[in-house]
């Protein structure tokens, strides 16, 4: 969690790239030599980074959005206004399939932020990039899964 960084005003999109870009630093990829870094900037104002952490058993890693996202969660956040997230590639890279579902439980329109190394930037909205989401049981007028 990056401390006090959005106090006081707007967050930029290139001011939380620069935070995506610090957690990337922190990445554990090396199965797949594809670090990723993610800074998720919370309602509250405060700023939750996330690298991906790999393990020799695949399936228990854990990509830089999830662990963003966990991190905030765990932290009393519920409400989120965008993500930046950065790969070491030349284009950007959007999240995987699991990450915007992770997102979308928390924010259908959220701006994302992409940048790759060579400071190529885009932005897009979770809603683009996962157009036909599960969405949360109180968004669908329902209090359950099923009723």
């Amino acid at each position: 969690m990056s401390p006090d960084a959005a106090a006081g005003g707007q967050v930029s999109p290139e001011s939380l790239v620069a935070e995506a870009r610090a957690a990337l630093a922190h990445a554990h990829a090396p199965y797949s030599r594809f670090p990723v870094g993610a800074a998720l900037l919370a309602e509250s104002g405060r700023i939750y980074r996330g690298a991906n952490v790999e393990n020799a058993s695949l399936g228990l890693s854990v990509c830089a959005e999830r662990t963003a996202v966990f991190s905030a969660v765990a932290a009393g956040e519920r409400r989120f206004l965008a993500i930046a997230v950065v790969t070491d590639t030349d284009r950007p890279t959007p999240p995987c399939g699991a990450c915007r579902q992770i997102l979308r439980e928390f924010a259908a329109d959220l701006p994302v932020h992409l940048a790759g190394r060579s400071g190529a930037h885009e932005t897009r909205t979770l809603r683009e990039l996962l157009p036909h989401a599960f969405a949360p049981p109180a968004e669908e007028g329902r209090t359950t899964f099923g009723s």
